[in-house]
């Protein structure tokens, strides 16, 4: 019986090898061919380890080892069981966003991004991260100290590009430089596009995942489930997010890694808007899991059979999410009207609330990639980018969706901008940030009204570099020392002290609102109250959004116990690879 196993087994070993050599061979002939096609040059082989970073936008460590108790992420499964990978939690600081989380692993330096969007008192203008100027100006700013961490490398569908040569579907490049304005890109998208079996494979992908769609939400409806998407485009934007954008980037992928790029970081954004609409434990988010969990596995095979260097792989996530509900549903009114209620009915208000916006800015990605196409190829194949564009832009108002530009702040009382459960609140008629007893001063009872109000949680305030956090039960004061009369709110948290510091540190920031607020925290229903239209949540404290994850392999022996800010990331990249 030995002999028979030892024998099969034998066999089996001879049967892969020769199928992974079969292959290799028909993989070494189309990519070579892919990269000849594309004029991009093969790096010489190297003995020198290259990194790939595969991020999962908005998942949580809680949530992905839950996800994977039931049986979903099977390859990351197998690569923690059968390869050795360890995965770790890590703190991605506050404010929990993939701008503050990018910036700081990308590029070591997360200084004076307060929240995903904000207002700049000394502009007038009000920063949206989905802006490519307002991210090309964060870019130019945060990349003054160090470099970033892709130097030589190639980003796709990042928010910063992190110095990389080569970026495609990336928000800090986009206007700047477009990877399908040059011929280069064109080639790439001709290649990928005419390729009649993977046309064939997004066009079955799209369908399905349509359809997919159009059940989950009916089925919301019929059970009467408050979480769905309120919009008709979701759908749409769901098959450029999860499909088209995912099939392009794994593509992409592979190619630089025949190609033997020193850095490639990539991120997988489906799941992240799915959890906003649904939640991060609904059906929709879990499954679109699966999909990811697939292209991991396929860039994994790709990068072992078939890389010209050694490559780390590492997964991860920028920030997690946590269960939300949304503070109109609840309370009838927006956090800005309720404000301006407090304050006196005469009171002007900038409010801006935005839906579906990682759908909106993968949909800008595709859009202004495309313009690019269309601009460089002759009639008729011009006509394919440009029928999708037009399609694309009819179902997605840009203007609306992406935020509202300059505030006439001579006529303008109250500014409101909200990310998640996070909100600052600015006060026009004073045209420089305002300390806790000016706002005092000039609105007595606000502070005490705000505390009051069920949907919020904490009231932020600043005074000569001592930032104090109000709640019904106490208040903590946060200088050199943190001093706490009554009940400490923050005791709700797994680290108080880490969380006064990280909240004294954001209300420290020079375009920080005049007072910060956060919506309520419930730990025992693992729940906050968010000020956007959101059943899952990340941007302020509470629950699992703060907590992000990373695979890595055996090879690789980081600690990530004691990280508390996504900065500490980059330092771990530039030891190891620079």
């Amino acid at each position: 019986m030995r002999t028979i196993r030892t024998a099969l087994s034998a066999f089996v070993r001879v049967l892969l090898d020769t199928i992974a050599a079969i292959l290799g061979s028909y993989y070494s002939r189309k990519y070579a061919e892919t990269a000849r096609r594309l004029g991009l040059s093969l790096v010489e082989p190297s003995t020198q380890r290259g990194f790939i970073v595969i991020q999962i936008d908005g998942l949580s460590y809680v949530h992905l080892t839950t996800a994977m108790t039931q049986g979903r992420l099977p390859y990351l499964q197998r690569m923690l069981q059968r390869d050795g990978c360890a995965l770790h939690p890590w703190h991605s600081g506050i404010p929990c966003t993939t701008p503050a989380a990018q910036a700081g692993i990308m590029y070591g330096n997360n200084d004076d991004i307060p929240a995903y969007r904000w207002y700049d008192k000394a502009s007038g203008e009000s920063v949206v991260c989905s802006h490519p100027g307002a991210i090309h100006a964060l870019q130019d700013r945060i990349s003054d100290r160090q470099r970033g961490i892709l130097v030589g490398g190639s980003s796709y569908m990042n928010m910063f590009d992190g110095d990389a040569t080569l970026s495609l579907f990336t928000l800090g490049a986009m206007n700047r430089k477009r990877f399908f304005e040059s011929v280069r890109g064109l080639g790439f998208f001709l290649l990928f596009i005419l390729n009649p079996f993977r046309t064939l494979k997004m066009l079955i992908l799209s369908l399905w995942e349509y359809v997919t769609d159009r059940v989950q939400y009916f089925t919301a409806v019929v059970k009467q489930r408050p979480a769905r998407p309120g919009k008709g485009s979701f759908a749409f934007l769901r098959v450029v997010s999860n499909v088209i954008l995912r099939e392009i980037q794994t593509f992409a992928v592979m190619v630089d890694i025949y190609r033997g790029v020193p850095a490639i970081y990539t991120t997988y954004l489906g799941y992240d808007a799915l959890a906003h609409q649904y939640g991060p434990l609904s059906t929709p988010a879990l499954r679109s899991l699966d999909a990811v969990d697939a292209r991991i596995r396929q860039i994994d095979s790709f990068r072992r059979f078939m890389a010209p260097r050694p490559y780390d792989l590492f997964i991860l996530s920028d920030h997690g999410m946590t269960p939300s509900v949304p503070f109109k549903k609840t309370y009838g009114q927006t956090l800005g009207e309720v404000v301006r209620d407090l304050i006196g009915d005469s009171v002007r208000l900038s409010e801006v609330l935005e839906e579906d916006r990682d759908s909106v800015l993968q949909a800008m990605y595709l859009g202004n990639e495309l313009d690019a196409i269309e601009a460089n190829v002759r009639p008729p194949l011009a006509y394919i980018p440009r029928a999708i564009r037009e399609m694309v832009m009819e179902r997605v108002r840009m203007g609306e969706a992406l935020g509202d530009g300059a505030v006439d702040s001579d006529h303008t009382d109250l500014v409101v901008r909200s990310s998640g459960s996070l909100s600052h609140i600015y006060f026009g008629a004073h045209p420089e940030q305002m300390d806790l007893s000016q706002v005092m001063t000039r609105y007595p009872t606000l502070v005490d009204d705000l505390v009051s109000y069920n949907g919020i949680w904490l009231v932020v305030g600043r005074q000569n570099g001592q930032v104090t956090i109000i709640s019904r039960e106490g208040a903590v004061s946060v200088g050199e020392d943190i001093t706490v009369e009554g009940v400490n709110p923050l005791d709700l948290l797994p680290d108080a002290g880490l969380a006064a510091e990280q909240i004294r540190r954001l209300a420290l920031f020079p375009t920080s609102g005049d007072l910060i607020l956060f919506g309520y925290y419930d730990p025992q229903r693992d729940l906050v109250c968010c000020f956007e239209e959101q059943w899952g949540s990340h941007g302020g404290i509470g629950g699992a959004q703060e907590t992000a994850f990373m695979l890595m392999e055996k090879q690789v022996d980081w600690t990530l116990e004691g990280v508390s800010q996504a900065t500490e990331i980059y330092d771990l990249f530039i030891s190891r690879y620079r």
